[in-house]
């Protein structure tokens, strides 16, 4: 139901609301506004970074998240647990993007010693260089569809907006590392928290490329 909808139904009738839509705090003009626009960048962006990457990388975008996570490790290994909290993925899609960098033999999987059933990826040396090879692509991408189009101020408010919004939906959320991520496969499957990676270079170097241990 649309919110015009919504608010057309609460109106109706005997003129009383009853239900869900009851005391329900709409949007105003400007807030419905800011919403729509937050919401190409919540769809749009990672779209156009998806089908950018595949193009030019032949990985997805939540591929090229995982396998960049994992280049940022010291030793390029991360429980499986860890890494689906840090690409905001539940486990059950993350093992199975796991399964299909581990044919390409970009990643490989171990059994962590002691109790449990715990499991750990770690980022092999073809899909270091294949990171390496993708990430000054992705810089691009992102300065092309969203940094160079911003002034200071405008990238300073949308640090704090970023900040408070992911605020927010941490203190909604009972257990962080478990956050599931959306059906699908590619843009949406790692969500935004982890659009991060591999977007500035290490300290002391020149190329928007990982960490090299």
């Amino acid at each position: 139901m649309s919110e015009a909808t919504a608010r057309g139904d609460e109106g109706s009738g005997s003129g009383e609301s009853t239900g869900p839509v009851a005391g329900t705090r709409w949007l105003n003009g400007d807030e419905l506004a800011a919403w729509l626009a937050n919401s190409a960048i919540m769809i749009s962006l990672p779209a156009a970074l998806d089908a950018r990457m595949q193009r030019e990388a032949q990985l997805t975008f939540f591929e090229y998240m995982v396998l960049s996570v994992l280049s940022e490790e010291p030793d390029r290994t991360m429980q499986m647990s860890a890494l689906a909290a840090r690409t905001a993925a539940s486990l059950s899609r993350l093992s199975h993007v796991v399964g299909r960098l581990e044919k390409r033999e970009l990643l490989v999987r171990k059994r962590i010693p002691g109790s449990g059933r715990r499991t750990a990826a770690t980022l092999t040396e073809a899909g270091y260089d294949v990171v390496v090879a993708a990430a000054p692509g992705h810089v691009a991408a992102v300065r092309e569809y969203l940094i160079d189009g911003l002034g200071p101020q405008e990238l300073a408010a949308l640090r704090r907006i970023g900040a408070a919004v992911d605020a927010a939906i941490k203190r909604g959320q009972p257990d962080a590392g478990s956050a599931a991520s959306p059906p699908g496969d590619g843009a949406a499957d790692g969500g935004s928290p982890a659009m991060h990676p591999a977007s500035q270079p290490p300290a002391g170097t020149s190329t928007a490329t990982p960490r090299r241990s």
